[in-house]
């Protein structure tokens, strides 16, 4: 469709973030049904919008050649068949949950308040936290950070519920390909690269360890602390990890999530930092002082 509407110098995709969202999806409407006035189509205006009127007068205004309404027009329609067909898809899926969560005992843990709204558009319509709440015998994956309701889905589909088949967490990021594949010879490291995976799991912890990093939160701290020391990259990968072994421990049934806040994560990473400081600095045998008031932290080494 925006490239139908670019050919007739339609450049609608300037001044909307998403052409099939409200805005766009009437002034498409509009112009497939004949609409051709830039000022008319501009009255379809959203009040979210971010763009002005005149802004949307000025990129719709172009030729409407026949051809490229045609290529329009079946665009769209194909936009909506595939609409359609994903509707169906999500009440198979919402059924089969239903079934799924209807063979399960009740949890002994009432379903926790939603830790946010949700703002994905095309996330499924139907209510997911429910019957997963149920299969995973009381845990609740998308009140970690990052992980909605329809991440805490794909995750179950991929790796199911039973936890027990991986004898502790670090088996588990072992088996998400996210751990470091320490190569040691002689007793020096040689390389920590992860090995290249086509691993769903760990995708989809990448995806959610993408955005963690813009929140205010422990994770979010912990991601941005590593990617200014060793890259984003390795840091979405450091971050999908601890994601999984908080996945892990969830479905254990070992882990209530509370996030701390970036405060308490910057406070405690502080701590250690200082912890080894002091020992550093007994090793070669000086002293650390508390600079604010003089207060020696570390006796000096006899």
């Amino acid at each position: 469709m925006q490239k139908a509407l670019t050919e007739m110098n339609l450049m609608l995709h300037t001044v909307v973030s998403d052409i099939t969202g409200v805005t766009g999806l009437k002034i498409i409407h509009a112009i497939l049904a004949g609409a051709r006035d830039p000022e008319r189509l501009a009255v379809h205006r959203d009040g979210r919008c971010h763009a002005s009127h005149q802004e949307l007068v000025a990129a719709l205004t172009g030729n409407y050649r026949e051809e490229h309404l045609f290529s329009l027009r079946q665009n769209f329609t194909a936009y909506q068949f595939h609409l359609k067909q994903i509707a169906e898809c999500d009440t198979e899926i919402e059924a089969l949950l239903n079934t799924l969560a209807a063979q399960q005992p009740p949890p002994s843990t009432e379903l926790p308040t939603p830790r946010a709204k949700p703002t994905k558009k095309h996330a499924p319509a139907f209510d997911i936290r429910t019957p997963l709440h149920v299969l995973t015998g009381g845990a609740d994956l998308s009140q970690i950070h990052s992980i909605g309701p329809h991440a805490a889905l794909q995750l179950i589909a991929e790796i199911g519920t039973d936890m027990s088949r991986w004898p502790t967490e670090h088996h588990f990021a072992s088996w998400t390909t996210l751990a470091p594949n320490n190569k040691i010879s002689g007793g020096r490291l040689l390389s920590s690269r992860t090995p290249p995976s086509a691993n769903r799991a760990a995708a989809i912890l990448r995806r959610c360890a993408m955005s963690v990093g813009r929140t205010s939160t422990a994770l979010g701290a912990f991601y941005r602390r590593l990617a200014v020391r060793i890259g984003k990259a390795k840091a979405i990968t450091a971050t999908a990890r601890k994601l999984a072994l908080l996945v892990y421990r969830a479905l254990s049934g070992k882990l209530a999530y509370l996030d701390p806040g970036a405060t308490a994560y910057l406070k405690l990473n502080r701590a250690r930092e200082l912890k080894a400081l002091r020992k550093r600095a007994k090793l070669i045998g000086f002293d650390l002082v508390d600079r604010s008031s003089g207060e020696v932290l570390l006796n000096p080494v006899s």
